[in-house]
């Protein structure tokens, strides 16, 4: 791991189109940084990229009517649902 230290408006590189400027300092409640990426790159925070792995994975163990019953009603046929009728 690379550990800098930076001062607001001092910038990152990564590689030749990636650039992370830091913003600002709110003290105890973190820093503000800014990206700029390409488009065709994904930003996401750690929790969210964490949360998405992990609803995945919950998806791959479900049975079929765990996975209708969380599509919208529009989305599904009629009586798709168990126990639902036509």
């Amino acid at each position: 791991m690379l550990v800098l230290t930076r001062k607001p408006g001092e910038k990152i590189m990564i590689g030749e189109d990636i650039v992370i400027t830091f913003l600002e300092s709110r003290g105890g409640e973190g820093i503000r940084i800014g990206i700029e990426a390409p488009r065709h790159l994904t930003v996401k925070r750690e929790e969210i990229f964490e949360a998405v792995a992990d609803a995945n994975r919950a998806a791959t163990h479900a049975d079929a009517a765990e996975v209708l019953r969380g599509l919208p009603p529009a989305a599904l046929p009629p009586a798709a649902l168990p126990g639902e009728k036509a």
